[in-house]
């Protein structure tokens, strides 16, 4: 008769697993979804969703489109997607990446970067709007400089 509401976090379904009280060293390239309730170290790359769950402990860097970080985390996160730490998620380390959500509690102790998509910012796409933004501002300071000359009569 009553619905129950409840607020979730939707999680991925899990194609690989390192369950509670596993621990793990190495590296792990992956073209799917990977959670990690155990403690683990190494690198971590997937194309999918990563979620590090709340008893979780990991020392690693990871690239992934998605990471849901319920645990701790020391080292850095890049993602093409959407980085979200929940209320019992702890990251020390940086962060790259398009979207960035922090629950109330949720800890960031590092730096963060908020790209657009990687691929639109290519690294010879980077350099190219710098050199323009240093030309751009080498003018402003001419044409400022230039005004401020008292003129010759």
């Amino acid at each position: 008769m009553f619905k129950e509401s409840k607020k979730k976090l939707s999680t991925p379904a899990t194609d690989t697993l390192l369950a509670n009280g596993t621990s793990f060293e190495g590296t792990i390239e992956a073209e799917a979804n990977i959670r990690i309730d155990g403690h683990f170290q190494g690198d971590i790359y997937s194309t999918r969703t990563i979620v590090i769950g709340e008893s979780a402990v990991v020392r690693s860097d990871i690239i992934a489109r998605d990471v849901i970080l319920a645990g701790k985390v020391f080292g850095s996160i890049t993602t093409e997607g959407r980085l979200t730490i929940t209320s019992t998620g702890e990251l020390y380390g940086n962060t790259a990446t398009p979207t960035l959500v922090i629950s109330e509690g949720g800890v960031l102790n590092g730096t963060s970067q908020m790209n657009q998509t990687m691929d639109a910012e290519s690294p010879a796409a980077i350099d190219k709007s710098e050199d323009e933004n240093q030309s751009s501002f080498s003018q402003d300071i001419e044409d400022s400089q230039a005004s401020l000359q008292p003129e010759a009569g």
